[in-house]
């Protein structure tokens, strides 16, 4: 489990001003927890994707805890851009696991699945529906 202290990193606003994702540092862990918030879309989830490949270049960080409890919404249009665009060079530069806390909402549940099975082969990633879960399988990784 995370026992270090997290340095708050920075939150990441929607157009309405509103957080779209707040993001985390656990250096003892080499993790980066992202927490995310609203009616998820395509834009918004490369734009805070981008937030955190950028911190990747400045905290090197191995994992990372996606949680997804707080949001909804139809995202499927970034899939294709995360998985030929994003996600080689994140694991280019060091990334390792994804654990990935899945929204209640059933659409987003869809798309995160669809995700998920579109990159298994080029990292460690698995669905979760609890933060502690995801963080003892992240431990391992």
């Amino acid at each position: 489990m995370l026992t270090a202290e997290a340095v708050h990193l920075t939150t990441l606003a929607d157009s309405y001003g509103a957080p779209l994702a707040e993001y985390y540092f656990f250096p003892d862990n080499a993790l980066l927890y992202i927490r995310w918030h609203g009616q998820l879309t395509a834009a918004e989830v490369i734009r805070g994707v981008l937030e955190g490949t950028r911190l990747l270049e400045e905290h090197r960080f191995e994992r990372v805890l996606n949680d997804k409890r707080d949001t909804g919404g139809d995202w499927s249009e970034a899939l294709p851009w995360l998985e030929y665009e994003w996600l080689p060079k994140a694991v280019a530069a060091g990334l390792r696991a994804i654990a990935y806390i899945l929204s209640p909402s059933l659409d987003a549940q869809i798309v995160s699945q669809e995700f998920v099975e579109a990159v298994r082969g080029q990292i460690q990633i698995s669905l979760f529906t609890n933060e502690e879960d995801a963080q003892e399988w992240l431990e391992t990784k």
